[in-house]
């Protein structure tokens, strides 16, 4: 019997893409305004995060996301490997990096993973999963078949740059199938404005220690939205190994307290803080 394909995956409007830059910078904002109510949230247990930066971007894409966890204390791990290309010989590199950091700490570490990030932070869970405490992707397409459901301008960017490509890397051995949930609690953050990738690419298959959360957002501001911020917060805090799906009340209420934070807290020039020292 012949297998049927499901049908192809369409990438996202040209409306959505067009307004990327618009939206990043009403996040931006959004993030300004709401600094001084995210930073109270309560801090962490100190447990090492690493963080991974998308496609084409570097450790200055996140460095408010970066910021924003030491402020909760935790030990904020950069990527430092330069400019996220795709190529496969980063692979290699970031396993050295992973080592280097095991061999630096006996706390488990958790990886939030940006876009192309991510899909790297699921592949580090399946090889190192006694060391890997839980996986946050933001806007990552690791359910992809060969590109699908990309921007046409970013998906011939990633033909260009990668010398195989995924589905072929795939076929080879090369690079596992992301698609499959990696075999730590994992949280998947995706925008149904997604102005790169579609969202549905970006959904974890649900289980026991897997969960997708939906926000409203552009694709590369999710490393300055407010409220992927404090889902960050409230996934880092769980517990090790009493690790609960996120509560759905908690998000609608941090939701609603995001909203009115502005009018509280821009008389005091809060806002400002983020803008500071630090890196």
């Amino acid at each position: 019997m012949e297998q049927i394909s499901p049908p192809p995956i369409e990438p996202p409007s040209i409306l959505l893409t067009l307004t990327e830059g618009l939206r990043i910078a009403g996040e931006l904002t959004a993030l300004l305004a709401t600094w001084n109510w995210l930073r109270q949230q309560p801090k962490g247990d100190g447990h090492p995060v690493l963080v991974l930066p998308g496609f084409t971007a570097g450790d200055a894409s996140t460095l408010f996301l970066r910021r924003f966890l030491r402020e909760l204390e935790y030990e904020v791990l950069p990527w430092d490997l330069g400019t996220n290309t795709g190529e496969s010989y980063l692979l290699p590199r970031l396993y050295t990096r992973i080592n280097t950091i095991i061999k630096s700490t006996d706390a488990p570490f958790s990886i939030i993973g940006q876009s192309l990030g991510g899909v790297f932070a699921r592949e580090l869970a399946r090889s190192f999963p006694s060391h890997v405490r839980s996986v946050i992707t933001l806007g990552s397409p690791f359910r992809t078949r060969d590109g699908e459901g990309t921007n046409s301008v970013v998906r011939r960017m990633f033909e260009r740059s990668a010398t195989i490509r995924p589905a072929e890397r795939v076929r080879m051995g090369l690079l596992p199938d992301s698609s499959r949930p990696p075999p730590v609690p994992s949280t998947a953050i995706y925008s149904r404005s997604d102005g790169v990738v579609a969202w549905q690419l970006c959904r974890e298959y649900e289980g026991e220690t897997a969960e997708s959360v939906e926000v409203f957002g552009s694709h590369t501001g999710m490393s300055l939205n407010p409220l992927v911020f404090w889902i960050l917060a409230d996934r880092l805090a769980q517990p090790e190994g009493g690790w609960q799906k996120l509560d759905r009340d908690a998000y609608r209420r941090a939701w609603w307290d995001l909203s009115l934070a502005p009018v509280r807290d821009f008389p005091r020039m809060q806002c400002l803080r983020p803008l500071r020292s630090g890196n």
